[in-house]
């Protein structure tokens, strides 16, 4: 790119700069497009992943926010400029924002230079921290090198950076190369995620008289300070019950809630969104309808371990490597997490086969929505998978980078065979490392202690998800899923 169009670029993707000498700074944000698409498709829900970073003094923190396409990365970027261009003890010349797709790192690193002139004149009484806000960054190859020498090198380094990106692979592995070593001035988390809605999110936004449980940490399921919380919540398992099924239709991106709340279906032309990003993201040389019949199957098997090699042939792969070059591709984009087996030590055991969750729900619909003949997807299967990103998200929250590291949940084996969905692992609390509370899904209704006797002759208590039992006289505790995922609530503060 020359000098001129990244300059045009700079211009056009700040439009608040235009806000000097008097000017409204928030003007711009009532005719921005997307904010002004995102109004057709708004339930009211604004997510809290960088609200922290809108208030207090500036500094030098470097924030990167990853998530799956269509999630609203780019929105959540303009959210932050809204905020900061509303604080009066802020210039609107020290928000830089800058859209890099279509950037070669070249670009990049002259985008950095043109866009600190462009705004010198903030600088008259001498140098003042800017807040950098790149979306869609890690699409530009080598970024992690562009930004650190930047970083090391220049005054970036007494600025806050937030970079997006949809993609988080081990080439350009930031938190290596960006993040050790460079802990900042603040206690801001480093690595965020941009997921879909969480079933907290979505009762909150769409059945707000149904009360939502305070959140418990995972090792603390089973405190007997939860139970009269929990008995108080008996009287509303029906509506619990209900509100599960319908976030399990429409799962938690923002646009499908709306659209499932205003219309009682989400619409297939962003079902088609949806498709398109996974095709582009997991097998771009493909036919249309290799992803369908790829999400068919991982919903179809998603309760189990997946063999590779049985997984390949069914959907007529070459070979196995091809299933699992797909599969990191989906965990790698956001559209799926990964359930190893894990020994008694919590450790996952190398060689043995995982599971595979879908992080959102409505992926599981797209084969059965969009192929005639495709399968629709198990509630039962869809329950597991959802406390299993519950848990999962939980986790990564608690302890900052184990999503990224593929290190959140995992299954275990008892003696005799049997599975637990997801055993102990090692989480962080106030009282130093604990285990969290083992965790079995089944969405029943009846003979749910057959089920928790496997928990209690492995672990002696635990938890059973069911689909409308609960009872709390057991070793193991019977808690509707629905209620389960709102104890598991990453999120409590989103709005």
């Amino acid at each position: 790119m020359r000098d001129d169009e990244i300059r045009r670029s700079l211009v056009e993707a700040n439009p608040w700069w235009r806000a000097v000498g008097g000017a409204d700074p928030l003007a711009w944000a009532t005719h921005h497009r997307l904010l002004r698409d995102r109004a057709a498709h708004d339930l009211g829900y604004r997510s809290t992943v960088l609200s922290d970073l809108s208030a207090g003094p500036l500094g030098d923190a470097l924030v990167i926010l990853s998530g799956p396409r269509r999630i609203g990365k780019s929105v959540a970027l303009l959210d932050l400029a809204v905020s900061l261009c509303a604080r009066p003890d802020l210039d609107v010349r020290q928000v830089i924002h800058l859209p890099c797709d279509g950037m070669r790192d070249r670009d990049l690193r002259r985008a950095l230079t043109l866009a600190r002139d462009l705004t010198a004149s903030v600088d008259r009484d001498g140098a003042v921290r800017r807040v950098w806000l790149f979306d869609e960054i890690t699409g530009v190859s080598g970024w992690t090198s562009v930004i650190k020498a930047a970083r090391d090198g220049t005054s970036l380094g007494d600025d806050t950076v937030v970079a997006t990106g949809s993609r988080w692979t081990d080439a350009d592995d930031a938190i290596r190369n960006l993040l050790a070593g460079r802990a900042g001035t603040g206690n801001e988390r480093r690595v965020r995620h941009l997921l879909p809605m969480s079933f907290g999110d979505y009762v909150r936004r769409t059945r707000p008289d149904l009360p939502c449980p305070s959140p418990v940490p995972p090792a603390s399921l089973q405190d007997e300070s939860n139970r009269r919380e929990l008995e108080a919540l008996g009287i509303a398992i029906d509506d619990y019950d209900l509100a599960w099924q319908a976030y399990l239709t429409c799962g938690g991106f923002p646009r499908a809630v709306a659209e499932h709340t205003r219309d009682g279906t989400v619409s297939e032309s962003y079902l088609r969104d949806l498709a398109a990003w996974l095709q582009g993201d997991v097998d771009p040389e493909a036919p249309p309808d290799s992803v369908p019949h790829l999400i068919a199957e991982l919903a179809r098997r998603g309760s189990s371990p997946l063999n590779a090699a049985d997984t390949s042939r069914a959907l007529g792969y070459r070979s196995p490597q091809s299933f699992d070059l797909r599969i990191r591709r989906l965990i790698q984009s956001f559209a799926a997490v990964e359930c190893p087996r894990r020994g008694d030590n919590g450790r996952p055991i190398h060689g043995s086969q995982s599971k595979v969750y879908l992080v959102d729900p409505l992926l599981a619909w797209l084969p059965s929505r969009l192929r005639a003949g495709l399968p629709e997807p198990d509630f039962t299967q869809l329950t597991e998978a959802a406390i299993g990103v519950s848990l999962a998200r939980l986790i990564d929250v608690l302890d900052e980078g184990r999503w990224a590291a593929n290190d959140t949940i995992g299954y275990v084996r008892t003696a005799s065979g049997n599975e637990v969905d997801f055993g102990p692992v090692g989480v962080p609390s106030m009282a130093g490392p604990l285990k969290s509370v083992p965790i079995e899904s089944k969405w029943v209704e009846s003979g749910w202690r057959a089920d928790a006797k496997v928990v209690e002759g492995k672990y002696s208590a635990g938890i059973v998800a069911t689909k409308s039992v609960l009872n709390l006289e057991h070793p193991s505790w019977a808690i509707p899923a629905p209620i389960v995922a709102l104890l598991l609530d990453a999120n409590p503060g989103s709005t």
